[in-house]
């Protein structure tokens, strides 16, 4: 028999969400064929089978999460891959043998939350499954006696845990008192989407930063009627090329890169641990990507060596892949500083959430018309509203102020940025 466990996937992930089973108890796989789809925080993935053979059991169903290292399908490697296709007699429950042990997700995670190895524990609950109560007992150390009763509420074990998720932060954070969603089926029809994959890894993510980081925020107007005018003139002459559609996107990251080089305190990480500064000497550029089911953050590489042509194909062929789900992990790893660009959506402007362990993030407004005062003369010209939220443990106001402001001059004059090219 050979237990395959589940591969690390990537830097920062520890789990991922069972999508599709390619292969169930019973069928015969060959190797490197799909065996299974697993969605990370990050990417959906397809996983193939390590040996051919016949699969004796899997780590659960379609919506249960797998953690890295957790044994996620045995196979009876001895059997003839060549062999007609056929059911092996299995258990019933399609629980792997031994460990780990079925449990529901947001159980595992209770289990996290609490420091409960959850592969240790018998569950009382139907088939042997952990049950919420399984894990606060043995977080308090009294073992529970198997069961044949039905467990308890699932908005129950949510109230309990929650209870119980407030009472440890609110010993570290003074004045927070976080208190149990309501029951808001009282008051009329409502509909409960688990918070799962990519939404949940937002989730955690944006409240890290919210929690942990100083925000600030320092606002500021470019005038991008020439780069509009000239970058308008450049996509005809590209129509059809490699970054053709040069977006306005692909003109900041170029001028964002500039502007990091001469100010360090925005490319950096601060470890609070170590009380250090950490300053990269590389430009890897992230920008926020709307996929329809979550947002993701593909990372343009080496932004300081490359072309507002090359960064301009990166950005539409990261993008599609980010919408298809097929940008691969390493796409989204290793960025420096993030971009956000709300402008094709509508809106004036935006307080954008820092892409935590990074120390800023510009956000992007609509290009608008406006009205606006030059040599004494009032011009209607296009205007562009910027927006940088940045860390205020690693730089100050000043330092933004003119960091934004050296962003402006270059957007305003589209041969400072050839030039800098």
């Amino acid at each position: 028999m050979f237990e395959f466990k589940l591969p690390d996937l990537g830097e920062g992930i520890h789990e991922g969400e069972i999508l599709k089973w390619h292969a169930l108890p019973g069928d015969i796989v060959e190797e490197d064929a799909p065996l299974v789809d697993v969605e990370t925080d990050k990417a959906a993935v397809t996983i193939p089978s390590p040996r051919g053979g016949a699969v004796v059991s899997v780590a659960g169903e379609v919506g249960d999460v797998v953690e890295t290292g957790q044994v996620l399908v045995v196979i009876d490697d001895g059997v003839a891959v060549e062999a007609p296709a056929k059911r092996i007699e299995t258990q019933p429950n399609s629980a792997i043998i031994g460990r780990p042990v079925p449990a529901a997700p947001a159980t595992r995670r209770l289990a996290r939350e609490l420091g409960v190895d959850i592969n240790t524990l018998s569950g009382t609950g139907p088939s042997g499954r952990v049950t919420p109560d399984d894990v606060r007992a043995s977080a308090d150390g009294v073992l529970p006696a198997a069961t044949s009763a039905s467990p308890m509420p699932a908005r129950s074990d949510d109230v309990a845990a929650v209870t119980r998720m407030a009472a440890n932060v609110s010993n570290t954070i003074p004045f927070l008192d976080l208190d149990p969603m309501p029951d808001f089926s009282k008051h009329g029809e409502v509909e409960i989407e688990p918070l799962r994959s990519i939404r949940r890894k937002v989730a955690r993510k944006m409240t890290t930063s919210m929690v942990l980081v100083p925000h600030v925020a320092h606002m500021d107007d470019a005038d991008v009627t020439e780069l509009e005018e000239f970058r308008v003139r450049m996509k005809e002459r590209r129509q059809g090329q490699p970054g053709g559609k040069l977006t306005l996107l692909s003109f900041v990251i170029r001028a964002i890169t500039a502007g990091l080089r001469a100010a360090p305190a925005f490319n950096a990480s601060l470890d609070p641990f170590k009380e250090e500064i950490i300053y990269k000497k590389y430009y890897n550029i992230g920008f926020a990507a709307d996929t329809g089911h979550g947002l993701v953050v593909p990372v343009i590489k080496g932004t300081d060596v490359k072309s507002i042509n090359e960064i301009s194909a990166e950005i539409e062929d990261k993008a599609a892949l980010a919408r298809e789900g097929k940008l691969p992990i390493d796409d989204m790893q290793g960025g420096t500083f993030t971009i956000t660009n709300v402008g094709p959506l509508g809106g004036t402007a935006l307080i954008p959430t820092i892409n935590y362990p990074e120390v800023a993030i510009l956000g992007m407004g609509r290009v608008q018309e406006k009205p606006v005062v030059r040599d004494g003369q009032i011009v209607i010209r296009k205007i562009l509203p910027l927006t940088l939220a940045f860390d205020h443990r690693v730089a100050d106001g000043a330092d933004a102020a003119r960091f934004v402001s050296e962003l402006v001059r270059n957007l305003s004059d589209p041969n400072l940025l050839l030039l800098d090219t």
